[in-house]
């Protein structure tokens, strides 16, 4: 475990914390609760400290002079006492089911002018404000004033147990979830004048004095109503520059928000951190877009990001959505930047005391080892204990007067209940996070291995969280990309990856730039959408030429981000494309339309059939045709319908392209046969008898292997593992239904030992 005669750090540690609620227990509950979190194993507290708990009416600010529950130094000491770090959350925003999402009433009520305007010129009843707007930033500096210096007091770099500081929460999460865009005129005014300044006004004009618009470039009076209700012809160029002032917007909010910690005393010690929301019912596959949305705001390469992740059980429906989120966050950080996860769910899943939703006892084991063996080096439980919501320091009328809208008990789906004690489920996870905790050092030292393949991160796919919706035409175009951008077409891409033993790595693509460092050994995996900008393909395919090798899955792009043709990896290619044929359903196949389904076969190449197997149905199928009968294109797999090609491998200079486009099986007969062609096999091969094991190698700088080895399937299983052509254990091992487990080799030794292995065996 981690040196005891050091404190933690989270930029050289692995850190597992739990979140607790000072402002939600009693000071006499408030030992028993961190004695409690010590017994589940965790090394650090993590709690919010909200502007809204401790704003007194008169807009002061008490932090336990009168009130006992707010007395945070004490609860800081007793944190220290027991040996436990700390990651203090202030805000502005905290959210935590918290009234104005944990914002002060006197800001909004004094200043009523910084909440958003959205679509059609509404204000939704969410607290969704402008992050810079000059009162709100004015607003949140006070209360700054107020909390930061007893926060700086308490920092590592002093004595006390603060190892980080989370800079807001969940930003951007309100107006993507709403759909409602900060379109207020101070805010419709700066984006203008930004487009007008990186080309011309009459560019600007050319771009949205389009179609009926009301849009004069020349009379900022029309800005904002054409822009809050654009037409047709302006919805798309409106899409690609709203996303991308709102990130820089973002970025800037944040850097304001880091320079106000660090002029009140937070020394450059002390990490800074930013959490990154997405998850949408129970899954992470929308994950990635909060990613798009604030990946400018760690890229001093300094802010540490971190994920919230809510999915529930981990399985084989929820597993490459929740890999690939973590793959992305990972791709956007320096080699030598911590990330982690920031709200890691540990609960029953029981939110609404129905019974409805329910995690098993194993979940968020099985979360923690697939979120370690990924690079993660921190985590926190959230939401560790429970408690209560006290009642406003003055009634609000809205109900019950509390400080959250869940009413009295808070986190009754905890670990530790509101009413204290342990729930008995816990003890899978206590258990496995006593391995993690003793075993931090060598968990924090081994990295993930550079895979075969890294997964394509294209940002702007994921640049969806506004549609005018009014708008068919935008509808459309973000659920072309909804339904095949990241890990592709009903996520089978990187289930494939991921379960076939390729434990893929991601690249982020934001612009041709890109592919100048990408390495041509690695084979690119991107999944296709209809639409990638022309430069961007154009870089696509000279990385290719220079040796690059790409698994292109998914419909052919011949379309740029504002819907306008773009062609060139298809010019390059040599390739033409034909009109997309459909199952009738995108979650294929049990109930497409009869006689539509499109059924895929494996072609006859020179070396045999391109993968061993039969006709398949697939959801989508894509006929592709060489431009030159001549052309050296090799069909891999053709509908069956018809005979048109719609896999191929085609070279292109140094370099190979396998284009897949059709939603291909989950069949690692298809997906090996593919990548085989392109060079790739994984560096650990999995044999077992079931397909949801997932093998995870890392390896310590001074070469001692850690390989995680996690059975997300209901199917108890043995694995046998070879590497370099050598078994790398002495026997297959037996490997328990949704259970882990991890192996370590070290330099000289010819097989690897099991370490650790989790309760279920």
């Amino acid at each position: 475990m981690r040196a005891a005669d050091r404190p933690a750090d989270l930029r050289r540690d692995l850190v597992v914390s739990g979140e607790v609620h000072y402002f939600r227990l009693a000071p006499s509950e408030w030992a028993d609760r961190l004695d409690a979190a010590v017994r589940t194993g965790v090394t650090a507290i993590a709690t919010y400290v909200p502007w809204l708990v401790h704003e007194l009416p008169d807009r002061s600010f008490d932090f336990g002079e009168r009130h006992p529950h707010l007395d945070l130094e004490r609860f800081l000491d007793l944190c220290a006492e027991r040996g436990l770090a700390v990651i203090a959350r202030p805000g502005p925003f905290v959210m935590a089911e918290l009234k104005n999402e944990g914002l002060g009433y006197s800001v909004l009520r004094r200043h009523p002018e910084i909440r958003a305007i959205g679509w059609d010129g509404r204000t939704r009843p969410e607290t969704i404000v402008d992050y810079l707007h000059p009162a709100f930033l004015e607003a949140a500096d006070s209360w700054f004033d107020a909390v930061i210096p007893i926060l700086a007091a308490q920092t590592i770099d002093r004595g006390g147990p603060i190892v980080g500081i989370q800079l807001d929460n969940e930003i951007g999460m309100l107006p993507w979830v709403t759909n409602s865009p900060d379109l207020s005129d101070r805010t419709v005014a700066e984006l203008v004048q930004s487009l007008a300044a990186e080309s011309s006004p009459e560019a600007v004009q050319e771009r949205y004095g389009v179609g009926a618009t009301s849009f004069d470039v020349t009379d900022p009076a029309t800005w904002g109503p054409a822009l809050r209700s654009p037409v047709e012809e302006q919805v798309l160029a409106l899409h690609r520059d709203l996303g991308r002032f709102t990130r820089d917007r973002y970025a800037r909010y944040v850097q304001h928000l880091r320079d106000g910690v660090r002029a009140r005393g937070v020394g450059e010690d002390v990490p800074l951190l930013v959490n990154v929301h997405g998850c949408w019912g129970e899954r992470a596959t929308m994950f990635p877009l909060g990613i798009s949305q604030l990946f400018h705001t760690w890229s001093d390469g300094v802010t540490l990001p971190g994920t919230d992740i809510y999915i529930g059980d981990l399985d084989l429906d929820t597993l490459p959505g929740l890999w690939a989120s973590t793959a992305f966050l990972g791709a956007t950080c320096r080699d030598d930047q911590p990330y982690g996860v920031l709200e890691f769910e540990v609960g029953s899943g029981d939110y609404g005391e129905a019974l409805d939703v329910t995690c098993g006892p194993e979940a968020a084991g099985l979360k923690l080892q697939l979120a370690i063996a990924q690079g993660s080096s921190f985590v926190n439980y959230y939401l560790l204990a429970g408690g209560r919501n006290p009642e406003l320091f003055e009634p609000v009328g809205d109900g019950n007067d509390r400080i959250a809208f869940t009413g009295e008990r808070h986190g009754f789906a905890a670990p530790i209940p509101p009413e204290g004690g342990v729930a008995p489920w816990f003890g899978e996870t206590a258990h496995v996070t006593a391995a993690m905790t003793d075993a931090a050092d060598l968990l924090r030292a081994a990295r993930p291995e550079r895979p075969p393949v890294t997964i394509g991160f294209v940002v702007d796919h994921y640049m969806t969280e506004y549609r005018y919706p009014g708008s068919t035409r935008e509808a459309e175009f973000v659920a072309e990309l909804e339904r095949f951008r990241g890990s592709g077409a009903r996520e089978i891409m990187t289930r494939a990856l991921v379960v076939g033993g390729y434990a893929p790595d991601a690249t982020v693509i934001d612009g041709p730039g890109a592919f100048a460092d990408l390495p041509t050994h690695r084979v690119l995996a991107l999944a296709a959408t209809p639409f990638l900008d022309d430069d961007v393909q154009a870089a696509l395919a000279d990385w290719v030429s220079r040796g690059g090798r790409l698994l292109l899955s998914g419909p052919v792009p011949q379309h740029d981000m504002e819907g306008l043709p773009a062609t060139a990896l298809t010019d390059a290619l040599g390739l033409e494309v034909g009109v997309r044929d459909e199952s009738g359903l995108h979650t294929m196949t049990y109930a497409a339309t009869p006689g539509r389904t499109p059924f895929v076969a494996p072609s006859v190449t020179a070396d045999g059939p391109a993968w061993r197997g039969a006709e398949v149905a697939v959801g989508f199928a894509q006929p592709l045709t060489p431009r030159q009968a001549d052309a050296d294109v090799t069909p891999l797999a053709h509908l069956a319908r018809s005979g048109e090609p719609c896999v191929v491998e085609v070279p292109l200079g140094a370099g190979r392209v396998v284009v897949a486009a059709a939603d291909l099986p989950c069949l690692p007969e298809i997906w090996d046969a593919l990548l085989a062609r392109l060079g790739a096999a994984p560096a650990i091969r999995v044999a077992s008898d079931n397909r949801g094991v997932v093998v995870v190698p890392c390896r310590t700088p001074d070469g001692v292997e850690v390989v995680h080895v996690v059975n997300v399937s209901p199917w108890d299983t043995a694995v046998a593992l070879e590497r370099d052509g050598r078994p790398l254990t002495d026997e297959p091992f037996a490997l328990a239904r949704r259970s882990g487990t991890w192996l370590v080799r070290r330099p000289g030794e010819l097989r690897a030992r099991v370490a650790y292995r989790g309760p279920r065996g």
